[in-house]
């Protein structure tokens, strides 16, 4: 064999080698999550379901790769889901299976797909139905993710783990939730709308997802027992409520029950449901009463004042007011990882969470019980102002914010040993020798008090759109993510802890927040100073006007016009003042984006330089 000949089997060789290898490599998820929060990486959480499974579990993945009428872009993100799966077979030991399908028309895959409830869609008006899905087999038991669709993406790893664990581990803890407010846990369907084709209202997205994983019961606000089957019990905005009930709710904590208390001070959609319940006639407009846990909170040593709202300006939020325009509303509070507390797994990985017009909790220590403050305010631009005030915005807030450099707790965790608030049980008075026997008098709690109940109704924490896969809630913020952590911890679940206390991708700009911070508290101290300066010349305007009889009313004398000229140059000195400080604090945040685009354009540039300078001194050194 000829020099020539051997050069061309050699490349012929090498060229099959670089095939296989290819090959190989296509068909493997390799890739490297660069991101700060690990966002395309398997979470803990899941890892420690795969880690805790007994049992074989198959995952079918049903997807019509072969239609036609799959747009490209689907089919991308199929595959992106595709080897997200492996990466569940991969760490699974063994014990995750991954089986793909693709349901051509009148296939056996079709038919075992329309038999575990995957969904058919139809993604063009006219054309054949297409499937993806995904379901979980574990021995006899199945459950199905029925239409996976983009719009999932932020959630889909927590979607397939909960997938897993609801074969695994079939138990369904009972959750109680105790409201006040109308519509949270939906309406339960009828004959009368079955027979119209109508669909109940699904009902609050925090508590419809918490459907699929628990047995969510109704427990009524003038309950005087709590069921000995409730694991965990939420009480949202309950109003009112009696010295039984309460009893109630402290016996349940006492005797092991985890509870999730959610007061609010000012809950808006108790305003919204006043408001659409007014009678006409009747004028003023009405304002939603706020809710409070009376004697357990003084037992536990929190003091909650139901006429107060918190402001914080480091993290307030932009809000429409109409005709196009929009203010920063300290009220309503968008609270970032400077907000949680870092040690606590139910919010240590949180970055966005929304409370609107939330109140504060003032805990003082009670032997036995320890305090873990979960969210808190910023301490330099913290206060707050009357719940009244905060309902007509900005304008009627200004003169109270002012901060006093105190840090306020929004939520805490409390634990330890809890003692009854009821010694004597609620019919008897304190001391007295025929209380009830079965009264518990200490025990070990658990229990989360939130200054805030709004934060769970959809329109702060989810958008729902309805798409060709169906109705889709899409979370906009972290409050869902909260929320599902302490009810999975708290109903015993903790396993899907890691896989809920994940980063998002949007990362917040610190410093730029801050120097908006700091000049939205000089703005208003001087725009207090301008409605100060204001009040008081229309005061002595007032007065002027008063000394002047009644025929020289419509007459300016000489000290009135001076006072309104004095007025006048205060005014201008005053909005002078004001337009300095937007000025600074715009050279302020420009000054900041000029030093990064020259981060970005000189020096990139400037490192290759100099690599090139140095690579030719030393090759020119050998």
């Amino acid at each position: 064999m000829n020099g020539k000949v051997k050069g061309l089997v050699a490349l012929a060789l090498l060229a099959a080698i670089i095939g296989a290898v290819n090959l190989i490599l296509s068909n493997l998820p390799l890739r490297v999550d660069m991101t700060a929060e690990k966002l395309y990486t398997l979470s803990d959480g899941s890892k420690k379901v795969l880690a805790k499974l007994d049992e074989d579990v198959t995952l079918k993945f049903y997807f019509s790769q072969s239609s036609q009428e799959m747009p490209m872009a689907i089919k991308t993100y199929a595959q992106q889901v595709k080897n997200l799966i492996k990466e569940y077979e991969l760490a699974g030991g063994g014990r995750v299976i991954l089986e793909a399908y693709d349901p051509k028309p009148d296939s056996d895959a079709e038919e075992w797909a329309q038999r575990y409830g995957v969904e058919q869609q139809n993604v063009t008006p006219f054309g054949q139905g297409v499937y993806f899905g995904l379901v979980a087999v574990c021995l006899d038991r199945e459950e199905t993710l029925p239409a996976i669709s983009p719009q999932m993406e932020s959630t889909l790893e927590y979607d397939i783990t909960r997938l897993i664990t609801r074969v695994a581990w079939p138990e369904r803890p009972v959750i109680g939730v105790m409201t006040s407010l109308p519509g949270v846990l939906g309406q339960a369907p009828n004959q009368m709308m079955m027979m119209q084709g109508q669909r109940p209202e699904p009902g609050w997205a925090a508590f419809s997802e918490l459907n699929k994983d628990y047995d969510v019961r109704a427990v009524d606000t003038q309950s005087d027992k709590i069921d000995d089957d409730i694991k965990a019990l939420v009480v949202l905005h309950a109003k009112n409520l009696s010295e039984k009930t309460l009893f109630a709710i402290d016996q349940f904590v006492l005797r092991g029950g985890r509870l999730i208390a959610c007061v609010d001070s000012m809950s808006v959609m108790d305003l919204i449901t006043s408001r659409q319940n007014q009678n006409p006639m009747m004028g003023a407009a009405p304002s939603g009463a706020p809710s409070t846990l009376g004697a357990l909170f003084g037992a536990w040593g929190i003091s909650f004042d139901t006429s107060k709202v918190t402001c914080d300006m480091a993290a307030s939020t932009k809000l429409g007011i109409g005709q196009g325009r929009a203010e920063d509303n300290p009220a309503f509070l968008s609270l970032t990882k400077a907000n949680v507390e870092k040690d606590d797994l139910v919010v240590s990985t949180l970055t966005e969470i929304m409370l609107p017009f939330a109140g504060a909790l003032d805990i003082k220590s009670v032997e036995g019980i320890t305090v873990k403050p979960l969210l808190m305010t910023s301490k330099d631009h913290s206060c707050e102002v009357p719940s009244q005030s905060a309902q007509f915005g900005m304008g009627a807030m200004a003169s109270s914010l002012v901060s006093d450099g105190k840090s306020r707790i929004l939520a805490a965790r409390l634990s330890g040993e809890f003692k009854t608030a009821y010694p004597s049980g609620p019919d008897f008075k304190e001391g007295s020798t025929n209380a009830p026997p079965s009264v518990i008098k200490t025990g070990k709690g658990a229990v989360i008090v939130f200054a805030d109940s709004d934060f769970l109704a959809d329109q702060f924490c989810v958008r729902v759109s309805n798409t060709i896969f169906g109705r889709v809630v899409q979370p906009i913020n972290d409050n869902l993510v909260l929320f599902a952590n302490i009810i999975e911890q708290y109903a015993g679940r903790e396993e899907l802890i890691g896989v809920r206390s994940r980063g998002a991708s949007n990362r917040p700009f610190v410093k730029v927040d801050r120097l908006e911070a700091k000049a939205m508290a000089e703005w208003q101290q001087k725009q207090v100073g301008l409605e100060s300066a204001l009040r008081e010349t229309q005061q002595r305007l007032s007065e002027l006007q008063k000394g002047k009889r009644d025929g020289e009313r419509m007459l300016l004398s000489r000290e009135q016009q001076d006072e309104i000229v004095k007025f006048r140059k205060v005014q201008a000195d005053t909005r002078g003042k004001l337009k300095n400080v937007r000025k600074e604090l715009t050279s302020d945040i420009d000054a900041l984006g000029t030093i990064l685009k020259s981060i970005n354009i000189v020096c990139m540039p400037l490192l290759i330089a100099v690599f090139g300078i140095w690579y030719g001194i030393r090759r020119r050194r050998r």
